[in-house]
């Protein structure tokens, strides 16, 4: 069974779309979704520096239509055929591509989404200064009692040894003078507290527009961030997203429900890296690939023929 994965925000680096445009048809693809969302996506993916793709505004809707240019490629004769992955799930804003590649929302409506969560979040990260540190290793328990005692949210809780917490950047700094045991910190590169409180007003944003948006129940699984249930329903599917706005994500619990129902496999879409990072520390015996240039396309490929036989 094999796992699409699509990643969250801090994934992106410089230029990480250059080797895509090659592909033919990408070019294209992102010039219409550049329409879509009202910004030069190939700019940004090939030419923009990382203070200009950190803008969260920018960020979102950059890595959602990666994600989708590379599926479209990967899966370009399944789709003909309406062949879809076993099942998808995507970490943080990822879900707007999961929810795309599972047929829930059309691309263009997972664009023009993500355009208004990306601006929304940013308007609201702009109202108080905030920020997110990883916390590497410690003990789980501890990391989690340290950081509610500081007064801030996990806000990502990746597994594999791995929370974020989030809040005020004055509250984190008083975290980082008293660390939890054992525990490495690492501040992100992200522009605010997302997936807590502070996101608030962007959660009553996209509920005004959400409801508005064509749905359709999902065709594969598709797996979702506060619980990492399997959502058959594509109207609940949209609501939790906009829900999961200010609320954190439970990656740990999806990945849980990946070894249930019997992943064998993750393809993690670009710019790729962090989730199949997680799960070769935390899924023994998943095949893992990394698609972070088309030269993983024909082992990826392999993979989906393999699945299939």
């Amino acid at each position: 069974m094999i796992l699409l994965a699509s990643p969250g925000q801090g994934a992106q680096t410089p230029g990480f779309l250059q080797p895509w445009l090659e592909i033919p048809g990408v070019a294209d693809r992102l010039a219409w979704w550049s329409a879509v969302t009202g910004l030069d996506l190939v700019r940004y993916g090939t030419e923009a520096d990382a203070e200009e793709i950190r803008d969260t505004a920018v960020a979102q809707p950059l890595l959602v239509a990666a994600a989708l240019a590379a599926y479209e490629v990967l899966y370009e004769d399944a789709l003909r055929e309406d062949r879809r992955p076993d099942a998808v799930a995507g970490h943080s804003v990822g879900e707007l591509a999961a929810a795309a590649i599972a047929g829930v929302l059309s691309p263009e409506a997972a664009l023009v989404l993500v355009r208004e969560r990306g601006r929304a979040m940013a308007e609201a990260a702009a109202v108080t200064e905030t920020g997110m540190t990883a916390v590497l290793g410690g003990d789980a328990d501890e990391v989690l009692a340290s950081i509610d005692k500081h007064g801030l949210t996990p806000a990502n809780v990746n597994g594999a040894g791995q929370i974020v917490a989030a809040g005020t950047m004055e509250r984190l700094a008083e975290f980082a003078n008293e660390p939890p045991a054992k525990a490495r910190l690492r501040a992100l590169s992200v522009a605010g507290a997302f997936h807590t409180e502070h996101m608030a007003p962007a959660v009553d944003a996209l509920r005004g527009l959400a409801p508005g948006a064509p749905v359709a129940d999902p065709r594969t699984r598709l797996l979702q961030n506060r619980d990492g249930a399997v959502v058959a329903s594509g109207a609940e599917f949209v609501e939790r997203l906009v829900a999961q706005v200010s609320a954190p994500v439970r990656w740990d619990a999806c990945m849980d429900t990946m070894r249930e129902i019997g992943v064998t496999a993750i393809i993690e879409l670009p710019p790729a890296g962090t989730l199949t990072g997680l799960a070769r520390r935390e899924l023994s015996g998943v095949e893992r690939v990394a698609l972070k240039t088309p030269e993983d396309l024909d082992k990826a490929r392999e993979l989906i023929k393999a699945d299939a036989a």
